[in-house]
């Protein structure tokens, strides 16, 4: 396995709080490399966000080295050699070198180690098996080299195994793979998550949210998903169908309005046709509050945000708010499916932008003064003015005010019989 690479030109590996670290940890015997995601993630030409490394030096030293230097070291998984340490008030996850003596699920009996093809060979994945150290030399004992330049996300080991050990890593697999892969999942990989999907049915469902939300917004989510789809994996998670065209068309309108990607919308039109969808869904991933409400709210009624005219748009916008107005209008774009002309859906979508909806102007006095006495009458009168207001399309002239005022009277008048 080749190990002709290098980031010494890595601007994170020149100066900075990594560097300070790694020049902490190693020496005296030790030795310190960046690994996992930041390494990938450069060699791929991504953005590198957390750093996390891994070190020969056993917890306590790590520790030691820390308060000598004056770093604020924090024991956050101390037991299984992990402690965290700030610098200019950046977090970074030291590791212990481990190797597992004896795996059990999630659970594994490790020893601490100072072998670094070992530590490599614990990892998911290949293109996640990588290290750095100070000096810039990529170190790979999995393939991970190969597999980054073929854009190949490849289990390390086993797979059957590697899955075994955490039923997460099913869903792990399609999500690296719809970040950083290319064309289809690797078959050994693929077959291997179809066998061990009856696994997902042990997972909480904190984690399997936390993985599914990312995987939505992803750059392949389409097909990952189509993919977990045909292999059966998205009925064990969602519980019900899942739809690929509206997906795929939600996706092209977001980007069509220049939105960020937003995974409860996109998980709406992957799962959610009616309310009893989004509950059901809502329920199985355990979303906040606030994700729940969105999902429901893209349920309910999204098709009468279809083929609609400004004026019933403007007056649709009112009611909902914008953004709910703008997640049941893309819902219902979604449902069009990708032959729908966009530019008719961009007209409506972009309303938001356009214009404001005015504060209804008539008060609670100006009936009042009519002759409504104060109580359920009078909200049964102000609830008329209102939509109104909304028919005549929100005018704002005291003239046309007045006059919806007298009618409304009139009309209440008339039908109770006052």
């Amino acid at each position: 396995m080749t190990t002709a690479c290098s980031l010494s030109e890595a601007g994170w590996l020149k100066s900075g709080p990594a560097v300070r670290v790694l020049a902490l940890l190693g020496g005296n015997g030790e030795e310190a490399r960046v690994v996992g995601g930041a390494v990938r993630n450069a060699l791929m030409g991504l953005p590198v966000g957390e750093i996390d490394i891994a070190t020969t030096a056993l917890p306590e030293e790590v520790i030691r080295r820390a308060a000598a230097a004056r770093i604020k070291s924090i024991p956050t998984g101390i037991e299984h050699g992990t402690v965290t340490l700030v610098v200019d008030g950046r977090p970074f996850e030291i590791t212990t070198l481990r190797e597992d003596v004896e795996t059990f699920g999630r659970k594994a009996r490790v020893a601490f180690g100072r072998d670094w093809a070992r530590d490599a060979e614990r990892r998911d994945f290949t293109i996640n098996g990588l290290s750095v150290g100070s000096d810039g030399t990529v170190h790979d004992h999995v393939g991970g080299l190969d597999d980054i330049a073929a854009r190949r996300v490849r289990f390390i080991g086993d797979p059957d195994r590697r899955i075994a050990e955490d039923y997460l890593r099913i869903l792990r697999f399609f999500r690296i793979h719809a970040a950083y892969g290319a064309g289809e999942p690797d078959r050994a990989g693929y077959l291997a998550c179809i066998r061990g999907r009856a696994g997902l049915a042990t997972l909480s469902a904190e984690r399997l949210r936390a993985e599914m939300l990312k995987l939505l917004v992803a750059e392949g989510a389409v097909e990952a998903l189509v993919a977990m789809e045909d292999g059966g994996l998205l009925l064990a998670i969602l519980g019900g169908v899942a739809y690929r065209g509206p997906l795929a068309a939600m996706i092209a309108a977001e980007r069509a309005l220049g939105l960020a990607p937003d995974p409860i919308r996109r998980l709406a039109a992957l799962a959610v046709s009616v309310t009893e969808d989004a509950r059901r869904v809502a329920q199985r991933l355990r979303l906040s509050n606030a994700e729940a409400k969105q999902l429901d709210s893209m349920g309910h009624r999204w098709w009468r945000l279809g083929s609609m005219d400004e004026a019933t748009a403007r007056r649709r916008l009112y009611r909902l708010g914008a953004p709910r107005f703008r997640d049941r209008l893309m819902q219902a774009w979604a449902r069009a499916g990708l032959g729908a002309d966009p530019g008719l859906w961009l007209n409506v979508a972009t309303l938001p932008q356009r214009w404001q909806p005015p504060a209804f102007p008539l008060k609670a006095e100006d009936f009042v003064g009519r002759g409504i006495a104060a109580g359920p009458a009078l909200g049964h009168v102000l609830t008329i003015a209102e939509d109104a207001w909304l028919a005549a399309d929100f005018p704002l002239d005291s003239a046309q005010l007045s006059a919806i005022a007298d009618q409304t009277v009139a009309r209440f008048t008339r039908d109770h019989r006052l």
